[in-house]
C-alpha cells in the first residue's frame, strides 16, 4: 500500500529535522525539529485531556505556523482536524463546530472575539491559535495540562527529544476518515466533506508526479489551508518533502503577495485566477493597449522582442524562480488567459472539488491547452455525461481514490452526489477532447433556460462583459423572464483617468449593448444593475451567486 500522510509526516520530521519548515511572513521561522517538538506537546496535552483517535478538532484562524502545527499534531494523533474558513460568520462557526462533534477548538484572537463560548457548549476548550493557550476550558483534565504541558514534556523525555523518538499514528485504513472539511458554500449552506486518508495520500501521490519539487525548495502560501486546494498543494505536499513554507498572514493582497514573492522567489506559485487576473489587469494590460504600443505589437520581429520583455517583467515579478504558475479554484478570464499564451507564460489551469481533496484534473504547463483544466489527474477517471462529450457539454463524473467518503451527517446529500457506481457528479458541466482535455463550461446550477429551453451559461458572458471597459466583476442573472448584468465597475481605473461616476454609468450600458452585436438572441442582455461594493465572495473567490439571484 502507498505510503499514508501520516507516515508522510513522521518521514519528513526525521529527515529534514534540521531544515527550516514555517515562517510567518515578517515574523519568526521554525525548523522541522521545532514543529516535530511542538506536536509532541500537544499530543501529550490531547491525551490528558482524553481526546483519543477519531475525535474532531476544530481549527479555525488565519494561515500561521501555529495553524500548521495544529492541524499536523491533530492528524498525525489520529484525530479529526475540522478546518474552517476564518471568513465564516460566527453563526456558521458555531454550527460546523456543533455539526462536526468537535471535542476541542483552535481558534485565533480575531475569530475568537466574535464568538460566544455558549453556542458551542460541548467543547471540552478552546485554544488560542497564536500561543496555544486555553481561551476557555471545561475541563480539569485539560486545565492540568495545558499548565504543566513543559513538566509533562519533560517527563515524557527526560534525556532530550530525538527525532529517533517520533512515533505517530499508524493504525489507520485508506477508507478511515481522515479531515472534515467544510465547503465554501458558495451555492449555499456548508457540508461538512468526509475525506479519507486514501485521497489525501493519492493527492500526494500525484504532486509527486506532477511537481518537480525537493527539500529545502520554499513555496509562499497565501491560499487559506482551510480549503483544500491551499492545504493540499501549499502545505501537506510540501511539509512531508521538506520545503520552507512561507505563511501570509495578513490579507493576501497583490502589494503584499509581489512583495514576498519577489522577496521569497518560491519554486512554485499556486494561486487563484483573481489574484493573477488584478496584477494583469492592472499592471500589464494598460501597457500593451497605448496606441503606439498596438501600432508595435502588429510588426512580428518587434511584436516578438516585447512580448519576451513583457514575459520576463512578468515571471521576475513573480520571483523569477518557479517552474510554473498553478492556477485553480475558479474560472480563468479568457482575455487574460489568451495573453498569458501568446506570452509563453509558464502557467497552467487546474481542476478540483473538495470533494476530490481537491485534485481531479491537471496537465504540465508545456502540454496545457489554453482553455482546457487538463486532463484526468493521476488516480482519476474522469467522464462527460453526455450523447455527444466533445461538442455538447454535460455533467462532469469524477471517479477514483481522491472521491470522498460522502457528507458528514448528510446521507440524502451523500446519495445525491455519488452515484450507486462511486461516480462523483461535480455539478459542473464540460465537454472532453479526444485527447481527454477537458473544457468547463459552468456550473450545472447556474445554467439558465432561454425563452425556447435553449442553455445558457452565464459564466461565458460573464467572462466577456469582464473584459470590457472599466468592468470589475460582474454577475448575470435571470429575472422576470430576462437577463440582467450586475455589474461592480473598476472605479479606481475610471477615476484615476477622470471619469465621473455618472460616466462609468454609461460605459456600463455602452458596454452592454457593445457585448449583445456578439451574443446570440436568446443571450440578449436587457439592463445593467450597478453595484458600488465588490460582490461577496468564497475564500477561493468565487462570487456567492445564491445572494444575488
Amino acid at each position: 500500500m502507498a505510503k499514508d500522510i501520516i507516515l508522510r509526516i513522521e518521514d519528513s520530521m526525521k529527515h529534514n529535522w534540521n531544515l527550516d519548515a514555517l515562517t510567518d511572513y515578517k515574523g519568526c521561522t521554525l525548523q522541522y525539529k521545532d514543529v516535530a517538538r511542538r506536536i509532541e506537546k500537544l499530543h501529550i496535552m490531547f491525551h490528558e485531556a482524553g481526546i483519543v483517535p477519531g475525535d474532531k478538532i476544530s481549527l479555525c484562524g488565519r494561515n500561521s505556523s501555529n495553524w500548521g502545527v495544529a492541524f499536523l499534531a491533530t492528524i498525525t494523533y489520529g484525530a479529526v482536524p475540522v478546518p474552517i474558513l476564518h471568513e465564516f460568520k460566527a453563526d456558521n462557526i458555531h454550527n460546523i463546530i456543533n455539526h462536526s462533534d468537535s471535542k476541542l477548538a483552535f481558534i485565533g484572537d480575531s475569530i475568537w472575539e466574535n464568538l460566544n463560548e455558549e453556542e458551542i457548549p460541548n467543547v471540552l476548550g478552546v485554544v488560542r491559535i497564536e500561543n496555544y493557550d486555553l481561551l476557555i476550558s471545561r475541563s480539569k483534565e485539560l486545565t492540568h495540562a495545558r499548565e504543566h504541558l513543559n513538566e509533562l514534556f519533560g517527563k515524557k523525555f527526560p534525556n532530550r527529544f530525538e527525532k529517533e523518538m517520533i512515533s505517530y499514528y499508524h493504525a489507520n485504513q485508506p477508507d478511515e476518515l481522515a479531515i472534515i472539511n467544510y465547503t465554501s458554500g458558495s451555492t449555499g449552506f456548508s457540508k461538512g466533506v468526509m475525506i479519507p486518508y486514501r485521497a489525501v495520500t493519492n493527492n500526494m501521490e500525484f504532486a509527486e508526479h506532477a511537481l518537480n519539487l525537493k527539500a529545502g525548495m520554499t513555496i509562499v502560501s497565501m491560499l487559506p489551508m482551510a480549503h483544500m486546494y491551499g492545504m493540499a498543494f501549499e502545505f501537506l505536499y510540501e511539509l512531508t518533502i521538506g520545503m520552507h513554507i512561507y505563511f501570509l498572514t495578513k490579507i493576501p493582497s497583490p502589494k503584499i503577495i509581489f512583495q514576498a514573492l519577489n522577496e521569497i522567489k518560491p519554486s512554485v506559485v499556486v494561486a487563484v485566477p483573481l489574484i493573477i487576473e488584478k496584477i494583469i489587469k492592472k499592471n500589464v494590460l494598460p501597457k500593451l493597449e497605448t496606441p503606439s504600443m498596438k501600432l508595435l505589437l502588429k510588426v512580428p520581429i518587434v511584436n516578438e522582442t516585447i512580448l519576451a520583455k513583457v514575459r520576463d517583467k512578468m515571471i521576475s515579478s513573480f520571483g523569477g524562480n518557479f517552474y510554473e504558475v498553478i492556477v485553480g479554484g475558479a474560472a480563468f478570464n479568457q482575455e487574460v488567459e489568451t495573453l498569458l499564451h501568446q506570452l509563453k507564460f509558464p502557467y497552467t489551469v487546474g481542476y478540483g472539488a473538495t470533494e476530490c481533496a481537491p485534485i481531479i484534473c491537471y496537465e504540465d504547463w508545456k502540454r496545457f491547452v489554453p482553455g482546457s483544466c487538463g486532463k484526468a489527474a493521476y488516480g482519476m477517471e474522469v467522464r462527460i455525461n453526455s450523447s455527444d462529450p466533445e461538442n455538447t457539454p454535460g455533467e462532469i463524473f469524477v471517479k477514483g481514490p481522491n472521491v470522498m467518503l460522502g457528507y458528514y451527517k448528510n446521507e440524502e446529500a451523500t446519495a445525491e452526489t455519488i452515484d450507486a457506481d462511486g461516480w462523483y457528479h461535480t455539478g459542473d458541466l464540460g465537454v472532453m477532447d479526444k485527447e481527454g482535455n477537458v473544457f468547463i463550461k459552468g456550473r450545472s446550477k447556474n445554467m439558465l433556460l432561454g425563452p425556447s429551453g435553449q442553455n445558457i451559461y452565464p459564466e461565458e458572458i460573464e467572462d466577456q462583459l469582464n473584459s470590457m471597459l472599466y468592468v470589475g466583476e460582474s454577475l448575470i442573472i435571470h429575472r422576470d423572464g430576462k437577463l440582467v448584468a450586475l455589474i461592480h465597475p473598476d472605479y479606481d481605473t475610471a477615476f484615476k483617468e477622470g471619469k465621473t461616476e455618472q460616466e462609468v454609468t454609461a460605459q456600463m450600458d455602452a458596454n452592454r449593448m457593445e457585448l449583445n452585436k456578439n451574443l446570440p438572441a436568446y443571450c440578449q442582455i436587457s439592463n445593467v444593475q450597478i453595484f458600488s461594493e465588490e460582490f461577496e465572495k468564497t475564500p477561493k473567490k468565487s462570487i456567492k451567486r445564491y445572494l444575488y439571484q
